[in-house]
């Protein structure tokens, strides 16, 4: 079990804000971290199925991004260049552009946002609304897209919502795939609405939506829904936006969520993993018929992490150049299913969600998901839940752990599970 911190942690508590998060449920001081492990102040070492929330998909300190990144600093190489032409942008484009849209025939053209996913999402909505002409954005239940003002108002979570302080306008809600219980189509809902012009929904600007809902609970859209979905933007004039800041970069298995989908969308956001190091960097994709910014009418002092370029752009050649990545990614899913059914027979009435690399277990309770997360950190894995009511176990390990890491992490959370459900069996007795 760990051992006490609360000398460590004590100056976090003292002075850190409120609005503190993860380290709530984390409480030790990390000081080191490789490949899928983390090692705090007292030496001991825990898995990490976090991966920075899916920024880390590659895991900590990948060794040649390092190296990369080392050789670009000590060769003074630009830290610092606002939207200046750099070698190392033009060495990520031409790496992004040969290994990731080439082979997949998208002629998006690439803006970098400020470096975070919530300013892509802002800049998305923006261009949108400029592209069009109007200002309705039609978002989804249980979606989550950042919580500043714009892309909060497209985040769903109560709690996130109530923290705006002010009324969150330009969107309309609709119920994602399978939000309502039984066989009800929301896709059908959603043509309703927008082919009657008495339903009072505003011609859209855009339709933005998750593959695979991440904050949302792991809700997972079925293809033919996203390809109907994809259709009613196209039929009625709005542009179709792919928040894929955290189910991309090769999170369910294919570096984009929507690949083999057959749909093309016109806007995609991408960030956290995008840079492959955990360093901030944010872009959005755009069709060249929609690339409508004039300069820098989204702009942002860190428009373009000069690092962050040097390192994803290693991240793609390493991980992209061939389908060797793809096809450990999915080797690995198949297991993480398989043990998630296992963790689901102990736990009545539990529902496996998501696909790929980025699924959990629903243990309909936030309080039960709680207490299996924290019992697993005490036994050394880092873990955490989402959902509405984050009773979503769920599962987001670095997509290149090594195989013996990953079982390992998989059985502390099997034990985890059978520990927390035998005790509460015990004390129902």
């Amino acid at each position: 079990m760990p051992t006490d911190t609360s000398a460590e942690i004590s100056a976090f508590k003292r002075r850190e804000s409120e609005a503190r998060s993860y380290c709530r449920s984390f409480e030790t001081v990390f000081t080191r971290a490789q490949g899928s492990e983390m090692t705090d102040t007292k030496g001991r070492c825990y898995i990490d199925f976090l991966a920075g929330c899916s920024s880390l998909n590659y895991g900590h300190n990948d060794p040649d991004m390092k190296a990369a990144l080392v050789d670009h600093i000590a060769g003074d190489g630009l830290a610092h260049a606002l939207d200046l032409h750099t070698d190392a942008k033009g060495d990520f484009l031409e790496a992004f552009e040969r290994h990731i849209l080439k082979p997949r025939s998208m002629d998006h053209k690439v803006m970098f946002t400020g470096p975070t996913g919530a300013n892509a999402v802002e800049a998305a909505m923006k261009l949108a609304r400029k592209v069009t002409g109007r200002t309705n954005i039609i978002a989804f239940t249980n979606g989550f897209h950042g919580v500043t003002m714009g892309a909060l108002a497209a985040t769903g979570n109560g709690y996130h919502r109530g923290g705006a302080g002010t009324t969150l306008n330009g969107v309309t809600r609709m119920p994602y795939d399978g939000y309502f219980a039984g066989n009800c189509d929301t896709a059908d809902f959603l043509e309703e609405m927008l082919d009657d012009r008495s339903s009072g929904m505003d011609a859209p600007a855009a339709i933005i939506l998750e593959t695979v809902q991440g904050e949302g609970g792991l809700n997972v859209a079925s293809t033919e829904w996203l390809q109907r979905v994809a259709g009613f933007a196209k039929k009625h004039g709005a542009l179709l936006i792919i928040d894929d800041i955290q189910a991309g970069c090769g999170r369910t298995g294919t570096f984009f969520s929507f690949e083999e989908m057959g749909i093309t969308p016109d806007i995609v956001t991408m960030a956290k993993s995008i840079s492959g190091y955990g360093l901030p960097m944010a872009l959005m994709l755009v069709r060249p018929e929609h690339d409508q910014f004039g300069p820098a009418e989204h702009n942002g002092t860190f428009r373009g992490n000069t690092h962050a370029f040097v390192t994803a752009r290693t991240a793609i050649e390493k991980f992209w150049a061939d389908d060797t990545f793809e096809k450990d990614i999915a080797a690995k899913a198949r297991l993480l299913t398989v043990v998630l059914g296992e963790m689901s027979e102990m736990v009545p009435g539990s529902k496996l969600k998501g696909r790929g690399m980025m699924q959990g277990l629903d243990v309909r309770s936030g309080g039960l998901a709680s207490e299996i997360c924290a019992r697993a950190f005490a036994m050394g894995l880092i873990i955490e839940t989402s959902g509405n009511e984050d009773q979503v176990v769920k599962v987001l390990a670095p997509l290149n752990t090594p195989d013996a890491t990953f079982h390992k992490g998989l059985q502390i959370l099997l034990d985890a599970t059978r520990g927390v459900i035998e005790n509460a069996k015990i004390a129902a007795e």
